[in-house]
């Protein structure tokens, strides 16, 4: 074991940055480099070299028949196919190549553009592709409704809710910019979906989007001109130093876009920064272009400080204090978007990304303190007392944490129209409450309100089989890894039912091969998938954490060890083509290229010490 440690510790340190962070690049699916051409295209700045290389990359991801999916393994996407379609067409593939035929052929068998997601509408309705009568209405009007009513901007998750801002605006102007091509080939002629029975939200709402059909036709001039100028300003203001918004693809393009139909030339600045940081959110190498839907600096450099400083590095390491020095700089000390509903609450926290001041999130924040534990710096005690007196004020009523923001659970949100893809609240959840648990009890405030509370919030939502639903990584594997150290660390006694429970799971769902594995379709189908799927790295450190801290030692936990040994690679990592992170659950999946290495690191050092 020591020796399986030390190599993946070696391999850890050889991928600091001169600056003290590490990276792992954020592998999504292609829907983030056809929707690069598509933006492109609609700014009219497209190259060839560029559309050459995104193609190739988009081609390289297609299957052998001819479709796309949202993760390594994943069964077909209509939406993803269907979008990465209309980009090789952009790029010039002929509709008669055998490749486009092949994914034309699903298309048509699983419903054709009729059946696609609002949001690939939206795309091709800006090119004529569709049409804007046939797209639920975003009116900006939205953006005049104050937080304390109901469906108010601040209602949606900070993701979404920077998404729907610049989209409101995008729904307005509905713009058409015809490109060469047509997509008729993809039609069925299907008729559309029936509305939900009027009783219901979803019903409800259907028909209140034809009412607001009406109004576009005819909107109120003053109501839409103060609308569309509030949007404006909250767009401008929000950019971050970057030129990102949020850090993430989504708001991050649709910004773009609606800053440009509200007069904002490509040359203006706010466009150029945009622009420029998008660029550097872009890989390019051996003729191929992909673009990172998200970069996780912050995040990987406290698990990467976690887990050296679980395997024995000193805290006045070189590589412990520069992690360290660097996440001292990152701190967030201004309000953003969380201060609409904790107005008194200081600032005081971490992002996810290199630059995102408006949305510093709890789970990162959390990580990042118990990463910082491991460090010994002038000022470290300064700022870990932010972060911790943040994070409590950002507990929601019922005693768990959202990632973001505090009680965003406004249900009804997820009944509009346009929300038909990936989570658009943001909950309290299994592992971001874990990760706040464990980290109060590192600061021995286990006993705490607050933690008491959060500890109340994981027992009482543990599943019935024994696992945690896990929100940001797949699935019930995560969320019980991550759950049952935290509640160890703040005193449940490993002989707690709930342990016990938990830990029967793991031994049942672990795979003959000794390790642990889970996939994506777990989501959507839990009965089926929940627990079960190849054995990953990632995911097997995640199981042995939670062995390890229910005490543990023998049996699952040393074949899963034995798993992590015998499949290290000769470089001190392991090979994980599978997706174990998640963006939206059911929808939107994340390949974290550092989860290989540095969960690993942590579990086996947990072990070995």
């Amino acid at each position: 074991m020591q020796a399986t440690l030390g190599r993946a510790v070696d391999h850890l340190l050889s991928l600091q940055s001169p600056e003290g962070w590490w990276k792992g690049e954020l592998e999504t699916n292609v829907t983030m480099d056809a929707e690069d051409l598509l933006l492109r295209q609609f700014l009219g700045i497209r190259t060839d070299e560029q559309t050459q290389q995104s193609a190739a990359w988009i081609r390289s991801k297609q299957r052998e028949d001819g479709t796309w999916g949202n993760f390594y393994g994943a069964p077909a996407d209509l939406s993803t196919t269907t979008e990465s379609y209309a980009a090789l067409k952009l790029a010039g593939d002929p509709s008669d190549a055998a490749h486009m035929a092949r994914a034309r052929e699903y298309i048509l068998d699983a419903g054709g553009l009729e059946r696609t997601r609002v949001f690939t509408k939206i795309w091709f309705s800006l090119f004529g592709l569709w049409s804007w009568d046939d797209v639920p209405v975003m009116p900006p009007e939205l953006m005049l409704l104050p937080p304390s009513v109901p469906l108010n901007i601040y209602d949606f998750a900070c993701w979404a809710r920077q998404t729907v801002a610049a989209l409101t605006v995008v729904s307005a102007y509905k713009p058409i910019r015809p490109v060469r091509f047509r997509l008729d080939e993809l039609r069925t002629g299907i008729e559309p979906e029936p509305f939900a029975p009027l009783p219901t939200w979803p019903g409800a709402f259907q028909r209140l989007d034809r009412l607001l059909h009406l109004y576009e036709r005819r909107p109120s001039s003053a109501l839409r001109r103060a609308a569309l100028k509030k949007a404006e300003r909250w767009i401008v203001e929000r950019q971050e130093a970057d030129g990102s918004w949020g850090g993430i693809q989504p708001p991050w393009v649709y910004s773009l876009m609606a800053l440009n139909l509200l007069g904002y030339p490509v040359e203006h600045p706010v466009m150029q920064k945009g622009l420029e940081g998008l660029d550097k959110f872009t890989i390019v190498e051996d003729g191929i272009r992909r673009l990172e839907a998200c970069q996780s600096p912050v995040w990987d450099t406290a698990l990467a400080l976690v887990g050296l400083g679980d395997a024995g590095l000193p805290p006045d390491h070189p590589a412990v204090e520069g992690g360290a020095r660097w996440l001292l700089d990152e701190e967030v000390r201004v309000k953003g978007d969380w201060a609409v509903r904790r107005p008194t609450l200081p600032p005081g926290g971490w992002a996810f990304e290199f630059e995102n001041d408006w949305y510093p999130d709890i789970d990162d924040t959390a990580e990042v303190v118990m990463g910082l534990r491991r460090a010994s710096l002038p000022g470290l005690d300064d700022a870990v007392a932010r972060g911790v007196a943040w994070t409590i004020g950002m507990e929601s009523k019922d005693g768990g944490w959202g990632a973001f923001d505090a009680d965003n659970v406004q249900e009804l949100i997820r009944k509009l129209p346009f929300c038909d893809f990936g989570e658009v609240i943001d909950p309290p959840s299994a592992d971001v409450t874990a990760h706040v648990v464990e980290m109060l009890a590192g600061e021995g405030m286990a006993d705490h309100p607050s933690a008491q509370r959060g500890i109340e919030w994981l027992l009482r939502e543990q599943e019935p089989e024994g696992s945690w639903f896990g929100r940001w990584g797949c699935n019930y594997v995560y969320g019980t890894g991550a759950a049952v150290p935290a509640l160890i660390d703040a005193g449940i006694a490993p002989e707690h039912e709930s342990i016990r429970r938990a830990v029967r799971w793991l031994e049942q769902v672990q795979n003959d091969d000794g390790g642990w594995g889970e996939d994506m379709r777990s989501y959507n189908d839990p009965e089926a998938w929940s627990g079960r799927g190849d054995s990953t790295a990632s995911q097997t450190a995640w199981a042995l954490l939670a062995l390890h801290a229910a005490e543990e030692r023998e049996g699952a936990a040393e074949r899963g060890l034995a798993w992590l040994a015998e499949t290290q690679r000769e470089d001190g990592t392991w090979d994980e083509p599978w997706y174990t992170g998640t963006g939206f659950p059911g929808d939107f999946y994340i390949n974290y290229h550092l989860y290989r290495l540095v969960f690993p690191v942590i579990a086996l050092a947990r072990f070995a010490r």
